[in-house]
């Protein structure tokens, strides 16, 4: 049976090495180029909301006092680890911060089980570097994927469900996506609603302040629907061509920025690995262009930016 088990994983992790990239790369680090600008959290103060983009879905946040990473990916690929390799996309913007610029954070937040977003090499340098220090707070039907790290807790939460940690109320969401780590696993969006992989945005809430971390999603009226009204949003905005059923486009995210009557908007999910058609610095680009027309300040221009919330 183990010998079976063994050989069916192998498969899966051969096919989903496939589906991501037939390139090969034994580095754990980053050789990309860096960004521009570089976070300086030792200067932020417990009294503010500081926000940095550090690539991908990657976001630092200082929620007075209290520090939040979002789907940490900060090594040089992600895809399938097997055997030493990885097999997987090569990022061409370096992070902002390395893991070990990085603070620790209270809470380690994860939208859904996508190796561009539950990244195992860099989940457990984390975990290795803060052992039991870290909350992680993850989408129903996930954790197991990322159980055997040293955390301090592990949780999944549903959608609409709130949960509290470290002073800040969280609220799960539903988003149009979809949630299989590996081929052939059950997944909500092909109607397992009881015990597929599921995907979460989240409502962030502390001293009447509250964030939106959109996660991965295509256009859905889910925001609409969930009645929240947000402080920030952090919304994605790339890999919308060819894959638009799984991915909002720039002006999509803004539209549903706007549906939560954010004030200010941080793109993610850009400009860090090539995952769709359209040129790399396109979404950014629409983004600047179009973001004026829904009465939405901009908050990040970049990889490497930090947005601090004004007090009034």
């Amino acid at each position: 049976m183990e010998r079976r088990t063994f050989v069916e994983r192998a498969a899966k992790l051969s096919v989903g090495a496939f589906l991501f990239s037939p390139f090969i790369s034994k580095k754990s680090e980053t050789s990309a180029a860096a960004s521009v600008l570089k976070p300086e959290p030792n200067l932020w103060k417990e009294s503010e909301i500081n926000i940095a983009w550090l690539g991908h879905s990657t976001v630092l946040i200082n929620f007075y006092g209290k520090v939040i990473i979002t789907d940490p990916v900060l090594l040089d690929r992600f895809g399938v680890y097997f055997m030493g390799i990885t097999f997987g996309p090569t990022r061409f913007t370096a992070p902002a911060l390395t893991i070990d610029e990085l603070p620790k954070p209270d809470l380690l937040l994860l939208s859904h089980a996508h190796m561009d977003h539950m990244d195992l090499l860099t989940l457990k340098k984390i975990s290795e570097r803060f052992p039991k220090q870290i909350d992680c707070l993850t989408a129903f039907n996930t954790s197991d994927v990322i159980e055997e790290f040293e955390w301090k807790s592990l949780q999944e939460v549903d959608w609409n469900e709130t949960i509290e940690i470290n002073e800040i109320k969280i609220r799960a969401l539903e988003v149009k996506h979809f949630g299989w780590r590996l081929p052939g696993e059950r997944d909500r969006s092909r109607g397992y609603f009881k015990n597929g992989r599921s995907f979460n945005a989240y409502i962030l809430e502390k001293k009447g302040k509250k964030i939106l971390f959109g996660g991965d999603t295509a256009m859905t009226e889910k925001f609409k629907e969930s009645k929240e009204e947000v402080d920030v949003a952090i919304m994605p905005i790339g890999a919308y061509n060819p894959w638009k059923h799984n991915h909002c486009n720039p002006e999509e995210a803004l539209q549903m920025a706007k549906d939560v009557k954010t004030k200010f908007f941080i793109p993610i999910h850009t400009n860090t690995f090539r995952q769709g058609n359209e040129p790399t610095a396109e979404p950014l680009q629409r983004l600047l262009k179009s973001y004026k027309d829904y009465d939405i300040a901009l908050g990040i221009k970049q990889i490497g930016e930090t947005f601090s919330l004004p007090s009034t």
